[in-house]
């Protein structure tokens, strides 16, 4: 299964490696991680998102080398973390995007199994069951015979444990955790990454108070089995670039006694609806996928052009079959 990605990836001489528009700290440190290992082959290697990598993101040592820019002089283009095309939107809407995918060689390299991949170009899919994409981009290299130094050990082990909250989520492998012990003995520390981590997100007094609003905000609905805080635009252009105020409160939510699925909404004012689902049943990727979304069992999202009010109670309903589902 890794043949022809191998060959695609030995054929170029130059690559771009594409995060969607939704970068976490899987796709991060994976596109990282590829910089490293493929740079280490001879590649000249480009790491290219839509937006800015969120400012809650940047104790991944590298983050900076992240450009906005779309190269369409690369030979070959990788995307990584993601098979859905609403997530990459804005990439196809950089100049030049949309006809490059169209004309180059694309290898995607995903672990969301759950849902079906749509994207809108000809691409060569390299998808495996796995918590992360790291975990894939890890074989990869392993079966291609690349050599993994110890900077990108560093980068795949701070994807994989993003990704699985510290190898915590019920998706982790027994690979998963052989992987990890590989990644230590190549030179990765988990010591050393948490330790920038909790450095770099220790949060101003202001986030702190804004964290209390918004618990105070959260709703419950189906029984108290759903809870969900609205976000409105003022308060993402107000908070956002210190903290991401959906990762603030969803695991709180998700912890309330009775709670199965925590959902943040967050509106913009081009009519943009974005939601951020955790949950406690594996119910996370059929909610989304209700509105089109995607992700895992326990943590997905989705974005639509609807009125609040209007998901809201989609979202009751979605919530509702899938818990009937589960019963």
């Amino acid at each position: 299964m890794f043949d022809k990605s191998t060959q695609l990836i030995t054929s170029a001489s130059k690559i771009i490696v594409i995060q969607a528009e939704n970068p976490d700290g899987d796709s991060l440190g994976s596109s990282l991680a590829l910089e490293e290992i493929l740079g280490d082959l001879g590649k000249e290697v480009v790491l290219y998102c839509p937006i800015e990598i969120p400012k809650y993101m940047r104790y991944i040592q590298g983050w900076d080398r992240v450009v906005n820019d779309f190269d369409t002089t690369a030979d070959l283009a990788i995307i990584v973390d993601t098979t859905a095309d609403v997530l990459m939107s804005k990439v196809l809407e950089a100049r030049g995007a949309r006809h490059y995918l169209e004309t180059h060689d694309v290898l995607v390299i995903d672990h969301h199994t759950e849902t079906a991949p749509n994207l809108s170009f000809k691409y060569e899919l390299l998808i495996e069951e796995a918590p992360a994409a790291s975990q894939v981009i890890y074989h990869l290299a392993k079966e291609a015979g690349w050599t993994i130094n110890s900077q990108a050990a560093e980068n795949l082990m701070v994807a994989l444990q993003s990704d699985t909250l510290g190898l915590t989520t019920p998706n982790v492998q027994p690979e998963s955790f052989k992987i990890a012990g590989e990644l230590t003995a190549l030179g990765a520390s988990v010591a050393a990454i948490e330790e920038r981590r909790r450095e770099f997100m220790k949060k101003p007094q202001e986030i702190l108070a804004y964290k209390g609003r918004l618990i105070e905000r959260v709703e419950y609905f189906c029984d108290g089995k759903l809870a969900l805080v609205r976000i409105p635009f003022e308060e993402i252009q107000a908070y956002s670039d210190a903290y991401n105020p959906s990762v603030l409160v969803l695991d709180e939510m998700r912890l309330v006694i009775g709670v199965e699925l925590a959902v943040a909404i967050k509106t913009y004012p081009d009519g943009k609806l974005t939601g951020k689902l955790r949950s406690n049943s594996p119910i996370s990727a059929d909610v989304a996928g209700y509105f089109g979304g995607g992700g895992h069992k326990y943590a997905a999202g989705f974005r639509v052009y609807e009125s609040e009010e209007q998901v809201i109670r989609e979202l009751i309903e979605a919530t509702d079959k899938a818990l009937g589902t589960q019963q």
